[in-house]
């Protein structure tokens, strides 16, 4: 009773105090702006672009060029050798290892002004629950964290590893006692074996929190309900709150809530490698609070001038609510306008609060169609409800077939299915009918008779794992991209389609 007191206190006042920069956002962001320019200047980067000369936004955007991973390779690699004052004062205290779909491994700089940020945000969006809800009887339990190993390497002094793994060597005190699994466990490579061994340690405990991504997280309930037989709800009876990051959680709703066997409470986060973009302030509301005062400038890019030569950068003031925009960052990590690769819709101004809505990279246009990926998740969701019966999809992925055996061209969805469906084909005309209510250039493909309507290739069980895994690709921050204009994952999930399993099997 004593820790709920606490936790209750402690949210209340973290509320009010963060209401400060919650009802300034421009005042906050500038003042982020200011401090980011001054420790620029400290640095090689800062020198090759002028930076004593920025005293405005416009100055920065006369100076500093929208950059990818590829861009400040050159930069980081000279930090990788141990060189300072590079990207950012000194050296970063970490280099968080991630892949990137176009430029294989990437390090991504964390420093120790931006590492406390990630800690910070976590805790808020908990303790912002906690203030809504009045819920606190989940603090007297057992967290675990389904996350990467914490083992790190070292490069001419600076710590490599997954952010998740890095950030695991920054708990507070407070929740030492009550993490789980074990570092043992954690340390574990392997994620099938992992998975395994935290079911070991994990399943007799009383647990009251499981966070992670939610592909990874429904891995574990599977193996949970397979071996005891029964729901997770019926499991961890104290379990009242599942954290989750990293994709959309509503392709994994029915089929998670499913598996715990009752609905249970939620929070959204928005964490990256780059930093700690948002989480959701609200349970009662599905939008993200973006942090202004996390040591991000943000600047943001309609997502259709994203190719332009010179595309029109604007930051917080100009935005506008329901325009796709390609987040673009700064950070106390030594990022530059940084494109990070994702895009976002703004649903209010005051607050700043958004919705992710896709990949930069992750959307489909061989047809001219520009098919992104909440557009998708939309059109299966949508599809699956006027379908009128409970159906599960446990994995998919789209991608365009521009040259068919026979007929016209078309977009191919790779669903993987926890129980077979019926009615492919009325499936397939709900979802494709969904998909041209959302996207009008798609409609306009379709009528016009440019492309013909979707057709799904049903995926074997596990199909998608065992495709990932032989990719080398499986475990908790490897995430199957929801559709691609290419036909790469495509094409390597044709030997694992419900027609070839007597060829894999």
């Amino acid at each position: 009773m004593f820790k709920q007191k606490v936790a209750l206190l402690f949210a209340n006042h973290i509320v009010s105090r963060n209401k400060h920069w919650i009802n300034n956002p421009l005042y906050y962001q500038q003042k982020v702006f200011k401090r980011l320019i001054h420790q620029g200047k400290k640095t090689l980067y800062g020198e090759n672009h002028d930076f004593t000369q920025i005293k405005t936004y416009e100055d920065f955007t006369d100076k500093v060029p929208i950059s990818n991973y590829e861009d400040l390779r050159p930069y980081i690699e000279q930090v990788l050798e141990g060189k300072k004052n590079v990207l950012w004062p000194k050296l970063p205290s970490y280099f968080s290892k991630t892949s990137g779909t176009t430029s294989g491994i990437k390090y991504i700089p964390l420093t120790k002004e931006s590492v406390p940020y990630h800690l910070i945000a976590a805790r808020d969006a908990i303790l912002n629950y906690i203030y809504h809800t009045r819920k606190t009887k989940f603090v007297n339990g057992k967290q675990i964290f389904l996350q990467g190993s914490p083992h790190l390497t070292y490069q001419n002094k600076i710590a490599i590893g997954r952010l998740s793994g890095i950030v695991a060597h920054h708990y507070p005190w407070y929740l030492k006692g009550s993490r789980m699994p074990s570092w043992e466990v954690n340390c574990i490579e392997d994620w099938e074996t992992k998975i395994d061994k935290i079911i070991e340690e994990t399943t007799a405990k009383k647990m009251t929190i499981i966070a992670g991504i939610p592909p990874w997280v429904k891995m574990y309930f599977d193996r949970i309900v397979e071996k005891y037989k029964h729901s997770v709800g019926q499991h961890f009876k104290d379990f009242s709150l599942f954290i989750y990051g990293g994709v959309n959680y509503e392709p994994y709703r029915q089929s998670i809530e499913k598996l715990i066997g009752k609905k249970i409470d939620s929070i959204e986060t928005y964490p990256s490698s780059e930093g700690f973009i948002a989480y959701q302030d609200n349970p009662a509301q599905n939008d993200l609070l973006l942090l202004v005062n996390g040591g991000i400038f943000f600047e943001f890019i309609k997502l259709e001038d994203i190719d332009n030569p010179n595309p029109n950068r604007i930051w917080l003031k100009d935005v506008e609510i329901g325009v796709n925009y390609v987040l673009i960052l700064s950070s106390n990590a030594g990022l530059w306008g940084y494109n990070l690769g994702d895009t976002i819709q703004f649903t209010s101004l005051k607050p700043y609060k958004i919705v992710v809505s896709g990949r930069v990279k992750h959307f489909i246009s061989a047809f001219g169609e520009h098919v992104i990926g909440s557009e998708v998740e939309y059109a299966l969701q949508e599809g699956l409800n006027k379908l009128g019966v409970k159906l599960e999809v446990n994995e998919f992925t789209v991608a365009p077939q521009v040259n068919p055996s026979k007929g016209l061209p078309l977009h191919e969805w790779y669903i993987e299915f926890n129980s077979k469906p019926s009615n492919i084909q009325r499936l397939e005309l709900l979802i494709d009918q969904a998909l041209q209510d959302k996207n009008l250039y798609y409609k306009d493909l379709v009528v016009g008779k440019i492309i013909r309507p979707l057709r799904i290739m049903e995926v074997q069980k596990e199909g998608f794992s065992r495709h990932m895994r032989n990719l080398g690709k499986q475990g908790g921050q490897n995430k199957v991209p929801r559709l691609s204009n290419n036909r790469l994952l495509a094409d390597g999930l044709q030997p694992y389609l419900v027609e070839n399993e007597s060829k894999t099997k």
